[in-house]
């Protein structure tokens, strides 16, 4: 029999052992909730991040662009956002900083080493557009303490693009040139004009295939004068008779445009001077622009005599009354910018972009001395050739050369698109062209797609007979041209002589 004593300890020892459990269970609550409290301030998906009132909130203290800003420059591509203490960002999507309604992701996303600066980088943006920058409240929180900033909001407007020059950069240009550059840039962005090359030099025998496949002709006839250079007994297949203009003037009377390049050839040594020993390539030639421009060399006496007789071939046109669309010194960079090892094609662009500008700008201020006021001045940019650029005072329409059989993106209408848009970027405040084209994508879909050139100009292929298996651009490609409202052919331009 269990007497009262035994009881009373065995419930004093029961006690006891409820009372260690008590204090073991105690002592675990409080280790977790030593654990869990700093944890609580932490966002949870939904919430607003928010924290303890007690510790400050991370304040905004500057924006590198300002909420409200207007005329910013299309050319930016970060903003910096100062907070005045150490940030914790958080990475949920539920707290996504955008930018007009678009996800930045975290590899636009960067900090200074006191992570009190937020850079969002890589931003792609155009004229007279705006945009605005999120950051949610609860995706800064303060380092420390995890205290949710407020949203922050900047809202800022791109500068507009510049105006394209109302008038042609030649001084005193003629009554005639002033009507062709105005119906270029009127036309620019609604109308493409187009135009055909010659075959190698002086004739209209691609704008003939045109005709005969598609019953047009193309608006413009662009020729070269590649064999300019003076004749001798050891060159006479390639004398060419520049000074037989009156096709060139029935071109012009019947409404068409006259263009024209030069592939400027030069002698390949100074003892070939006079003779048919001549070349554009600068690897076969000894001939250096640079030279060219220092008095004295036999370069420089070159260039001056070239330059005379291409100024009095020039004056002729000029004398009809015939304005020129001028397109000399082409392609200057070459593939220099575009491939590891790239080169100038050309000796005009062989010794760098500083002595290419010279070059330009002396042909541009010997011919208007000269009193030619009948050009109207396209360079051609091989992109990424800033430093071959003329400058704006020297150059009316900035031309682009694209060949899909050697850059196949051109062969897409989206590639051609992107090139017309990195050029408009690059150049907004000129008329954009497509001066040379071949095996690209139909000018339709490159015009649907965003590409919407002043005109384009096909290659020739040499002495073809047709348009089919044409090299550069074929029957389909020219009836599919032919065919669209946005093209301008010879028979819908209007008369652009001085009235």
């Amino acid at each position: 029999m269990i007497g009262p004593t035994y009881k009373k300890q065995n419930l004093t020892t029961q006690m006891n052992v409820q009372k260690n459990k008590h204090t073991q269970n105690h002592d675990i609550m409080k280790k977790m909730l030593l654990f869990i409290l700093p944890l609580l301030t932490l966002p949870a998906c939904g919430d607003d991040g928010g924290g303890s009132s007690s510790s400050p909130a991370p304040t905004v203290v500057s924006t590198s662009i300002e909420n409200g800003a207007t005329g910013v420059s299309h050319t930016t591509t970060q903003i910096v956002v100062a907070y005045d203490m150490k940030i914790w960002h958080v990475t949920s999507s539920d707290y996504a900083i955008t930018f007009n309604d678009e996800q930045i992701e975290s590899d636009n996303m960067s900090w200074n080493t006191a992570r009190t600066e937020l850079t969002i980088s890589n931003l792609q943006l155009a004229y007279a557009t705006e945009y605005t920058l999120v950051i949610p409240q609860g995706a800064i929180l303060s380092y420390d303490d995890r205290v949710a900033a407020d949203e922050t909001v900047v809202t800022f407007t791109t500068e507009s693009r510049p105006t394209v020059s109302a008038v042609p950069c030649v001084a005193n240009a003629s009554a005639e040139a002033v009507n062709v550059y105005n119906f270029i840039l009127e036309n620019h962005g609604s109308k493409v004009i187009s135009a055909s090359m010659a075959n190698v030099n002086w004739n209209f025998a691609e704008a003939e295939l045109v005709y005969s496949t598609t019953g047009k002709y193309p608006a413009m006839a662009t020729m070269d004068y590649i064999h300019c250079y003076t004749p001798t007994s050891d060159n006479a297949y390639w004398t060419v008779d520049y000074t037989a203009t009156d096709d060139v003037e029935a071109w012009w009377n019947n409404n068409g445009l006259i263009a024209a390049s030069w592939h400027w050839m030069v002698p390949t040594s100074s003892d070939k001077v006079g003779t048919s020993s001549v070349t554009y390539e600068p690897a076969k030639t000894t001939f250096r622009a640079s030279n060219a421009l220092t008095e004295g060399t036999w370069e420089n006496t070159q260039m001056k005599a070239d330059l005379e007789k291409m100024a009095g071939l020039l004056k002729l046109l000029q004398q009809k009354n015939i304005p020129v669309i001028w397109r000399p010194l082409h392609e200057a960079a070459g593939n220099t910018y575009e491939y590891s090892g790239g080169t100038a094609w050309f000796w005009w662009g062989y010794d760098g972009g500083e002595t290419y500008v010279n070059l330009w700008r002396y042909m541009f201020d010997y011919f208007e001395a000269q009193g030619l006021n009948n050009l109207i001045w396209v360079w051609t940019t091989q992109t990424k050739d800033d430093a071959y650029y003329p400058g704006d005072d020297y150059v009316d329409i900035v031309g682009c050369d694209l060949y899909g059989d050697s850059q196949t993106a051109f062969a897409t209408a989206s590639g051609c698109a992107e090139r017309y848009q990195t050029i408009v970027e690059a150049y907004p405040n000129k008329i954009v062209t497509l001066s040379e084209c071949g095996t690209v994508a139909k000018i339709s879909e490159q015009w649907s797609a965003g590409a919407q050139w002043s005109y384009f100009m096909p290659w020739y292929d040499y002495n073809k007979e047709t348009l089919d298996g044409h090299a550069n651009a074929d029957t389909e490609w020219w009836t599919d041209a032919m065919n669209s409202d946005v093209v301008i052919s010879r028979d819908e331009m209007p008369s652009l002589k001085a009235e």
